[in-house]
């Protein structure tokens, strides 16, 4: 048992839910606590200690599931099962990629619930025991949005293991240092960190540079070099851009991998490598699987841990700490007077895409710190033109004079305005958009009509509208469309 008697937050409308889970919670001789709205969840969550959260998906004021983020960074920082009254395959995939603990249907039969409550409470008193002996060095990590947070968790659990990690997302989002961070919590922090960029490396040197080479072995091998598997001996080797390994090298590293033994080139004898891999990629190494780019066996021997990268467009959050945590080390590297940033500036970098992620902040950082020379603060004219003018596109572009959105919200009520309405009312608009803003926005009108037609009806709303759960609920994220 816990040492304080475990907290339990109901969520749900249906008050005959509230009733029965609330009496089998205090059954079990916990306390138990219900709220009828998302709204007067939170409020709890706030105010109370709560261990675990039984969720319903479609409450009065949201989604539940659109409301996971929130829920989960409570400060209790409690496990959630959902309880929904309509199975939803596409959206169990999305609540338990949320970190949800179960996905249960209504009605589930008691003994189901409970066996899953208490399952989530064994492993929250888990997690809680090794809490104190696990202190993680992320001192070169920034950002405390959800999506950085539950990194940190991934972060924890691979750096207690010595299994192989890899590590997915865009580039320029910082694999490398979660790599680094990974191991200067292992048990190898004391050993080498060895990085081998797959992308810079050619077909024909490829072995030498990772196996190493004996003398004479080819032309130019005047003396033996040890290779990079060798110098991972007892540390860690990152294969940085795994995906562009090649096929033929795949096979190889393959072998490596599983007996931790290779054979440098013009060797006749293997030698010992005790190893530990994290490998990085930008790309989909599923699909590269299934279009026979990459090996089948080498991906799963990879993935026995992994951890997905948020792109910085995704944590906007993080964006002030970051800035200013790196405008406070490029004022101590080049021995600057420290830089104030203007609101303004903020605003900028807050309303721009970031397709190069943090890599593409910092230099952005760097150009402006440039372009202020003398002045201490950076203002938005310091930004390069070219970020500065795409914000100002997106800002015509998300509110344009007549628009759809607001056509939508003068002309509305309680059902939408036919798609063909509108857009009949916006071209008739001197100022009418570019093609590529009415395509967008015509597809938002098309799907909150339909959504608002068919209740929230996600089978029939598949059926009428020809696409596929997944591509349904990708664009209903898309537009921030609630069901």
């Amino acid at each position: 048992m816990m040492d304080k008697t475990p907290q339990i937050l109901i969520i749900d409308d249906d008050p005959q839910v509230c009733e029965t889970m609330l009496s089998m919670v205090h059954r079990m001789q916990y306390e138990g606590v219900c709220a009828q709205t998302l709204s007067d969840g939170r409020q709890q969550l706030q105010r109370g200690d709560f261990d675990v959260v039984f969720l319903d998906v479609r409450l009065p004021d949201g989604d539940g599931i659109e409301a996971l983020p929130v829920i989960k960074r409570a400060p209790s920082r409690p496990e959630v099962i959902i309880l929904t009254g309509k199975g939803d395959p596409d959206g169990a995939e999305l609540a338990i990629q949320g970190g949800v603990w179960d996905y249960l249907v209504k009605p589930s039969p008691v003994k189901n619930t409970k066996l899953s409550l208490q399952r989530a409470l064994a492993y929250r008193q888990e997690k809680q025991s090794r809490h104190d002996l696990e202190v993680l060095n992320t001192r070169d990590i920034i950002g405390d949005s959800p999506g950085i947070k539950a990194c940190f968790e991934r972060v924890t659990q691979a750096s207690r293991t010595d299994f192989n990690v890899l590590i997915t997302g865009e580039t320029g989002t910082g694999k490398e240092l979660f790599a680094r961070t990974i191991h200067k919590n292992s048990p190898r922090a004391a050993r080498a960190f060895v990085v081998v960029d797959c992308a810079a490396l050619s077909d024909n040197l490829l072995e030498s540079i990772l196996f190493g080479h004996r003398k004479g072995a080819f032309t130019g091998a005047d003396q033996d070099r040890p290779g990079l598997v060798r110098q991972a001996h007892q540390g860690t080797l990152f294969l940085d851009e795994i995906g562009e390994l090649p096929l033929n090298s795949q096979k190889a590293f393959l072998r490596v991998l599983q007996e931790k033994k290779f054979r440098p080139v013009g060797a006749s004898q293997e030698e010992p490598s005790d190893f530990r891999l994290i490998a990085a990629t930008h790309r989909d190494l599923s699909q590269m699987v299934k279009a026979g780019q990459f090996r089948e066996d080498l991906f799963y021997r990879l993935k026995t841990v992994t951890l997905d990268l948020p792109p910085l467009r995704d944590r906007r959050e993080d964006l002030q700490p970051l800035t200013m945590n790196y405008l406070a080390r490029l004022s101590e590297k080049d021995r600057l007077a420290a830089k104030a940033v203007d609101p303004e500036f903020f605003q900028i970098l807050e309303g721009y895409n970031w397709p190069g992620n943090v890599r593409e902040l910092f230099h952005t950082l760097e150009q402006a710190v440039v372009a202020s020379g003398v002045n201490r603060m950076l203002f938005p004219m310091h930004l390069s033109k070219d970020i500065r003018i795409q914000v100002a596109r997106m800002k015509v572009e998300r509110s344009p004079a007549g628009s759809i959105e607001n056509l939508h919200q003068e002309g509305v009520g309680a059902s939408p305005i036919s798609p063909e309405t509108m857009a009949s009312q916006w071209l008739l608009d001197p100022n009418f958009p570019s093609l590529k803003t009415f395509r967008h926005q015509m597809e938002k009108v098309y799907l909150e009509a339909v959504v608002h037609q068919l209740r929230g009806d996600i089978p029939e709303i598949v059926r009428r509208t020809g696409l596929s759960r997944s591509h349904l609920y990708a664009m209903l994220k898309k537009h921030n469309i609630p069901l």
